[in-house]
Formats: structure tokens, C-alpha cells, sequence
């Protein structure tokens, strides 16, 4: 890859001496050639913060790689951890969770008050016939009872399996045969730009297509009728009523390789995989990571603004913060509704110090300007987060110099579904560069080699690997261990490095850039070209909000690149606009990024996490199949 096509690497941001002085980790460097010369002492260092019935006899079991084994012999629960001990602290009256609903409601629980909800509906669960390996369905909205839901089904030793509260019948029927959950968890319905999601009438559907669903529980949310078949549906108030929800339940002693929850992702093509994490090693990967990249202190609230339904939200929203002992934020609707300043009343009204989100909602919210943030106090905010995808630089500074008034470091996380938690990330102690993940978490080893193996020199670009085995790695693909070894751990077998399907590029500092994913790099004349660095020059011009580029299939250039556009408000579509935009990306990038055609559209085929589905518009282009649509945004 020839460098002038490589990401910039002269703009430095430096934390502030405050920043530096409250810092948990304050020597990166030091840290990482500690972890990276004893890596299995290192984690046991970090296990030794939480609660174990029984400590491990051995930290890492690599005779069946890759299906390692992490703190093998060790008895815990990852629920034991998230709520059980803080109650036996000063920490039982913390507020664990604010919880601001779309519509206005609102809510908030003491660690106390968590605690019995969580051991009510456990018990619950027990009165269902749920025990110990048992699949649980939860399909639900973003409220404090799907995350009671989550530490409730740990806590009794079920598996849970949450499916995004948006999928459609057919995907939520698909994810219930995989798991073959005989208990669903619901609401009747979710509140999303004021609108009425029937999230009941979806499950009513699929559950006719799977009928192995034994009991439906349907939290009260919107108060629209929905219909109860008698003998399998149950308001979920009316058992939290009942003598059976006592608020004292003993936790379920695990073993550390036992499964905690199994979450389904989407590839291009075939059935969503079900990765699958478990107890002991996740809960000490998560808790670490957390804490360490966002400073997460007592005296921190907490927002990390994705969905529970997601790994973003499993990690940094439900475990992680509760077993750190935060204090948390959730907040159930649109980010724009009714007004494009709703996030940013909330940071202001409950005091949000720490803030996580997604370059897709930072870029929608920067098209409204800088007058609706700028209307309220965002002063309490110390750090920023992003995580999804790669940040393009223009919304990274936007972000840096409106929302954190350039007193808040932004820790650019990349991780996956598969890896649980932060893998390349900052620590506000680091130096950082807009649109950079900075370095590997320290424990972490990673590389980008070429398809030898080779590692790739400074501002070649290369598949992104992980050399090593981590605490958090997924364990294996859901009834598939065959896909498990074929997907992630068949390119570099001889080597045993996990492939994470992501082109990246290391700079002359040792600094990350992911480039997206490897169906996501388009080679034009030979050379290759991601489509975040074509989009974050688009969206630096002043007139584009969202860009998606792909790449399509020509004679004479092997791939010519097809950008579409989203505008920001006000500004019209026009042959002159192309134009422009045009030579915008030839100044930005060259000639050899300049799109042959540029589409003006109103939204993006995107996932309900926010990622742009770029497979779907080449799709749609080529007249190929689109594949997996499951995770389309509606």
C-alpha cells in the first residue's frame, strides 16, 4: 500500500494534566511489557479482584486450543459478582441504575433494591422449571427489566440468549430453535420516536413457528392490549406478586467455563452464529477493561448509550459497570426524539461524567448543528468513548470540541461480539489521534500480517489477528465447534492467531487504524482502498452527514468505487454537489479514491447497532443476493 494513502498520523491530542493525575493506569507502556511478559499471572492479578467460591487451580488450559480454558477449576457467578457483594458494603444504598424511558417515565435502583428484584425473578424462573444450562429467550426493549432478566437467568445458571427488541419474527423464530429456549422473556410493547413497538405481536408469531416455547413472561411497558394465551403467557407483574418471588435467592455456584449467554451475529451469508461466552474469564475481562480505558471511579455516572440486545450492552451496560460498582444510565428511546438535544438533557440532568456511543449516532447527531448540545450543561463530562466501527475523523473532532468542550480524551474502542470486551483502546492517559484505536490493551496481542503470516510493515494495510488467547474470547460457535476452528482460527492454523476478519494498518508510533472489514476493502488499480477511509473523506465535507462506499466490479480497474450520501439538513442534492464531492475526495484521499458515481439518498441499510450493511448496497447494485437480512434496521 503505497503511504500516501495512509491515515494521518501527525494530529496528536495530549490529556490534560488533571486528566493524567486522576488516571487508574497512568503507565501504559509499563503495564503492557508487564502483562505481555507473564500474560497468565497478569489476568490472575486482575481475577484476584472478585469474588470466587472457589479460586482456580489453573489459570489457562491451552491442551485443546483453540478451545482454551480460563481459570480452570474456578467456582464463581458472575451475577455473585455484578450485585451479591455489594450489598454486603456501603454500596447496597449506590445508586446502581437511572433509567429514563422515551415517553418520560422514570426509574431509578439502589444496589439493595437491584439486588431483590433480580433474586424475585429469579425465583421466578425456578418456578418455571428454568435451571442450571437451560436457554432462556429474552426479547425485550430498554428497560431495567431486561437487564433484571439477564442477572436473574446467571444467577439461577441458565444460559440467555437476548435477541434485539426490533428483529423480526422470522429472526427471533431462528434464534429460538438454535438455542431451543423452552422460557421467553418480553414486553408488550416498546416506545421508540413516540411510536408503539408490538414487540407481543412478534413474539405471538414466532412462538407459533417454534412451538418448543413453553411459558411467555410479558413486562407491562406501553399498556396496549395484547393478547395472553391462558397456560403459556404471564404478565410478569403478577408473578413478582406472588408468594413464589421471594427476594432472597442463593446464587448458582458455577464453574468459570460454564455458559453465561449465547449472542447471535450475523455474517454475509448463512444462519446468525451463536457466540457463546461464559462466567469466569468474561467477568474478568470485562471488568478490567472497563475500568482501566473509561477511569471508571466511584464517584463516575456512567452512560454507555447502546442496547442491552447487543455486546456493547451485555459488557459496558449490564456486567461490567454493576460489578465495578457504578453508578449507570439507560435511557429507552431515540437519541433525536422529540428534539435533537435528548441525550444531551440527559448527560445534563443526571450528571453523566463518562459517556460511550457509536460513531452512527454521533454523526446523526452533528448534522443538527452545534446550537442543541451547546443549550445545555455538558461540564460534567470527563471522557468519551466510541465504539462500532472506525470514527472518521470529522465526527471524532466534532464530538472532541462540542460535546467534550476539548477537555474530554476519546477512547476509540475496537472489539467484536466474539472478543466480550475492549481489545485496541486508549487509556486517558494516551496520546491519542482522531480516527486511531491507539494500542492493544495491555494482555493483548495483536498484529496486521499479510496472508503469509508476515507481519506488514508501518502504513501497509493487512489482516488484524490476535496472536494469543484472552480471558473473554468466545469459547465457540453455538452447536458448531466445526464453524468455531473454520471461521476464526483456520487462515493462520499453524500458528493458532485468531482472524478477526478486519483490515487494519499500524503507523510509524505502533498506532492502530482499522480499516473495516475485509469485505469491506475495495481494490481499485491494484490498490486497496477501505471504505472508512473513502466515507470519512465524504463526511468531512461540510455538505455530507453519512457516507457508504463499496466497491463495483469493472473491467479495466478490477473494482471502481460507488459512494452514497446522506446530506446534512438544508442542503440540497445537485450535479454540481457530485462534482464537488468529487474533488473533495481528490484533494482528501487522491484520485484513485474519487467515486465513479455518487448516490444522494435519504437513509443507509443499517444494522440495529448502527453498522452500515455495505454488502446489501453492492447487492443491490451487482444484482447479487443481499444474504442474511436479520440484522436490517426497519
Amino acid at each position: 500500500m503505497s503511504q500516501e494513502f495512509a491515515p494521518p498520523t501527525s494530529e496528536w491530542y495530549y490529556p490534560s494534566e488533571e486528566v493524567k493525575k486522576r488516571a487508574i493506569i497512568g503507565d501504559y507502556e509499563a503495564l503492557y511489557k508487564q502483562a505481555q511478559g507473564d500474560p497468565e499471572a497478569f489476568w490472575a492479578e486482575q481475577a484476584e479482584n472478585l469474588h470466587w467460591f472457589e479460586r482456580w487451580t489453573q489459570v489457562l488450559d491451552r491442551s485443546n486450543a483453540p478451545f482454551y480454558k480460563w481459570f480452570v477449576g474456578g467456582k464463581t457467578n458472575i451475577a455473585y459478582n455484578a450485585l451479591d457483594r455489594h450489598v454486603k458494603t456501603w454500596r447496597r444504598n449506590k445508586l446502581a441504575l437511572i433509567w429514563e424511558g422515551e415517553n418520560g417515565d422514570k426509574a431509578s435502583y439502589s444496589y439493595w433494591r437491584l439486588w431483590r428484584e433480580v433474586n424475585k425473578f429469579a425465583n421466578v424462573l425456578k418456578s418455571l422449571g428454568v435451571k442450571k444450562g437451560d436457554r432462556v429467550t429474552v426479547y425485550m426493549g430498554r428497560i431495567p427489566e431486561l437487564m433484571i432478566a439477564m442477572l436473574a437467568c446467571a444467577k439461577v445458571g441458565a444460559v440467555h440468549s437476548v435477541v434485539y427488541g426490533g428483529f423480526s419474527e422470522n429472526a427471533l423464530a431462528d434464534r429460538i430453535e438454535d438455542a431451543q429456549s423452552r422460557v421467553l422473556i418480553t414486553t408488550d410493547g416498546a416506545w421508540l420516536r413516540g411510536n408503539i413497538i408490538k414487540l407481543k405481536d412478534i413474539v405471538d408469531e414466532a412462538v407459533r413457528r417454534q412451538p418448543i416455547v413453553e411459558s411467555v413472561i410479558v413486562v407491562k411497558r406501553t399498556g396496549h392490549d395484547v393478547s395472553m394465551e391462558q397456560g403459556r403467557d404471564y404478565w410478569y407483574h403478577d408473578l413478582m406478586s406472588l408468594p413464589i418471588a421471594n427476594p432472597v435467592c442463593e446464587t448458582t455456584v458455577m464453574d468459570a467455563e460454564d455458559p453465561l449467554f449465547i449472542l447471535y451475529t450475523s455474517g454475509t451469508t448463512g444462519k446468525p452464529k451463536g457466540i457463546l461466552h461464559t462466567h469466569g474469564g468474561y467477568q474478568v475481562f470485562i471488568s478490567t477493561t472497563l475500568q482501566w480505558v473509561f477511569d471508571l471511579q466511584d464517584d463516575d455516572r456512567f452512560w454507555c448509550a447502546a442496547d442491552p440486545g447487543w455486546i456493547t450492552g451485555h459488557s459496558y451496560i449490564v456486567y461490567a459497570p454493576l460489578i465495578l460498582g457504578a453508578t449507570e444510565i439507560l435511557y429507552e428511546g431515540a437519541p433525536n426524539y422529540p428534539f435533537p438535544d435528548r441525550w444531551w438533557r440527559i448527560v445534563a440532568e443526571y450528571g453523566v461524567t463518562v459517556m460511550y456511543t457509536a460513531p452512527t449516532a454521533i454523526r446523526s447527531l452533528m448534522r443538527f448543528g452545534d446550537a442543541w448540545p451547546n443549550r445545555h450543561d455538558l461540564s460534567t463530562l470527563r471522557l468519551l468513548g466510541s465504539v462500532g466501527e472506525p470514527i472518521n475523523p470529522e465526527a471524532w473532532r466534532w464530538f472532541y470540541r462540542v460535546i467534550g468542550k476539548e477537555r474530554c480524551p476519546i477512547m476509540d474502542t475496537w472489539w467484536q461480539t466474539e472478543t466480550a470486551g475492549f481489545m485496541i483502546a486508549p487509556m486517558p492517559s494516551v496520546p491519542l489521534k482522531p480516527g486511531s484505536g491507539t494500542r492493544p490493551f495491555p494482555g493483548i496481542e495483536v498484529d496486521v500480517v499479510d496472508e503469509k503470516g508476515e507481519s506488514c510493515a508501518p502504513g501497509v494495510d493487512g489482516n488484524l489477528v490476535i496472536k494469543t488467547p484472552w480471558p473473554g474470547m468466545l469459547r465457540t460457535v453455538y452447536r458448531d465447534p466445526d464453524r468455531y476452528v473454520r471461521q476464526y482460527f483456520s487462515t493462520y492454523d499453524d500458528k493458532g492467531w485468531y482472524l478477526t476478519g478486519d483490515s487494519a494498518r499500524k503507523d510509524e508510533d505502533g498506532y492502530y487504524w482499522i480499516i473495516g472489514r475485509n469485505d469491506d476493502v475495495i481494490k481499485v488499480s491494484g490498490y486497496r482502498l477501505g471504505t472508512a477511509e473513502v466515507e470519512s473523506g465524504l463526511v468531512s465535507h461540510p455538505a455530507v452527514a453519512e457516507a457508504a462506499a463499496i466497491g463495483v466490479p469493472d473491467d479495466v480497474r478490477g473494482n471502481v468505487i460507488y459512494a452514497y450520501c446522506m446530506l446534512r439538513a438544508g442542503v440540497e442534492p445537485s450535479e454540481a454537489l457530485v462534482d464537488k464531492l468529487k474533488e473533495h475526495i481528490r484533494h482528501e484521499i487522491g484520485p484513485i479514491a474519487v467515486p465513479t458515481k455518487i448516490e444522494f439518498v435519504a437513509s443507509l441499510p443499517k444494522t440495529r447497532s448502527g453498522k452500515i450493511m455495505r454488502r446489501v448496497l453492492k447487492a443491490r447494485v451487482t444484482g447479487a443476493p443481499e444474504g442474511d437480512l436479520s440484522t436490517l434496521e426497519e
